[in-house]
């Protein structure tokens, strides 16, 4: 996923970035892949973060302040988002909501920790991430969002007591998060005595899935787990169903995207997911969804998240009265802020406190919860 980001976006930006600075209003940089191979899920934080300040600063914005934001793309790339990360340095920003991929997550989690910038990503679930902060003493590395562990434990007893005695196989495309997540998921199979049949990566990026799914047919693979991304999800599928062979696929968080089924196509019918509890439909959420109504786009996968990020760190400079990254995040860890998914808090390293799990379905061109 080597996709240059467009740097005419950062640069205006970051231009803007620091004439908001220059007028004392609060900047909030929204870094995610907006190009690229999911940059489906970019758009999503994108316009969660836009659509959360215009709120906040239609309601008087925080201490007397104006949110401004300033979209940075790292095309879910680790260079692209230490780049990314230092840029955001380099124009004064102290607050991130991102990274989205977790890969791009961790290293520009360095930078942030080091500098007194608070980051909060709403879609980063590798518990290396806040992991390594809290070993590193980094106070402002922060999730809203639930982690691989959490995910791993809810769905690996789900998986044993419906496909316990099917012959299951576990891939992943080597990336921080497809590979932490299949890692967590084997551990909790395994734990529950489930023992895969071929647990292996693949190389993500590529067009032809043939010789992975040969392999899955002749190990007669009758549920398979992935821990990656929509679009080799979705290959992998599409060319199982040219070979007349079907299998039930599963997979965590990043199928929560409309760009599943362009690729896959009818044959992405039945495929499963687990993604945090919709917050759709709550009454935390109906000023947010008339927002998004308003402007014709769906809110579905990270985009609330992302919202409640914007509403997380302006709740937590509203609350320590202060726009220092560290006194923010100290205040967030000892208070809970109201925001799109309902109210939120954060534990010592910085995670959100009670995660919880749906399990969704794609029936139709479209997903939703498993009802049965």
């Amino acid at each position: 996923m080597n996709v240059r980001p467009l740097l005419s976006l950062s640069i205006l930006s970051l231009l803007a970035a620091t004439g908001a600075a220059r007028a004392q209003d609060i900047t909030i940089a929204v870094a995610g892949p907006m190009t690229g191979a999911v940059a489906s899920i970019g758009e999503q934080i994108r316009r969660g973060a836009e659509l959360a300040a215009e709120a906040i600063n239609r309601n008087g914005g925080v201490n007397g302040k104006k949110i401004q934001i300033s979209v940075q793309d790292d095309a879910c790339d680790p260079k692209q988002a230490v780049a990314v990360a230092n840029r955001i340095l380099s124009a004064g920003i102290k607050f991130v909501d991102g990274h989205a991929c977790s890969g791009s997550s961790i290293p520009a989690a360095e930078i942030y920790g080091e500098n007194n910038i608070l980051m909060m990503t709403p879609a980063s679930s590798a518990p290396k991430l806040t992991d390594d902060a809290a070993k590193n003493g980094y106070t402002t590395v922060m999730r809203l969002y639930g982690r691989d562990d959490a995910q791993g434990r809810f769905i690996g007893p789900w998986i044993k007591e419906r496909y316990g005695t099917k012959k299951v196989a576990i891939l992943h495309d080597k990336s921080a998060y497809g590979k932490g997540l299949a890692d967590v998921v084997k551990e909790s199979l395994n734990g529950a005595g489930v023992k895969e049949v071929l647990y292996e990566g693949i190389n993500a990026g590529e067009k032809d899935y043939g010789a992975v799914v040969n392999r899955l047919k002749s190990q007669g693979v009758e549920f398979l787990y992935f821990g990656g991304y929509h679009t080799e999800a979705g290959l992998i599928k599409r060319q199982a169903a040219d070979q007349n062979y079907q299998f039930q696929l599963m997979m965590g968080d990043s199928l929560a995207t409309p760009e599943f089924w362009s690729v896959a196509g009818t044959a992405g019918e039945g495929t499963l997911f687990t993604f945090p509890t919709d917050a759709r439909g709550s009454e935390a959420a109906k000023a947010a969804e008339e927002q998004f109504k308003q402007i014709n786009f769906v809110p579905e996968g990270f985009t609330l998240f992302s919202y409640a990020v914007v509403q997380a760190i302006a709740g937590g400079i509203a609350k320590a009265n202060s726009t220092d990254p560290a006194a923010v995040a100290k205040t967030l860890r000892g208070t809970t802020v109201d925001t799109v998914i309902g109210p939120v808090g954060f534990d010592e390293k910085g995670d959100i406190k009670n995660p919880r799990y749906d399990i969704n379905v794609w029936k139709n061109g479209q997903y939703g919860k498993l009802t049965q």
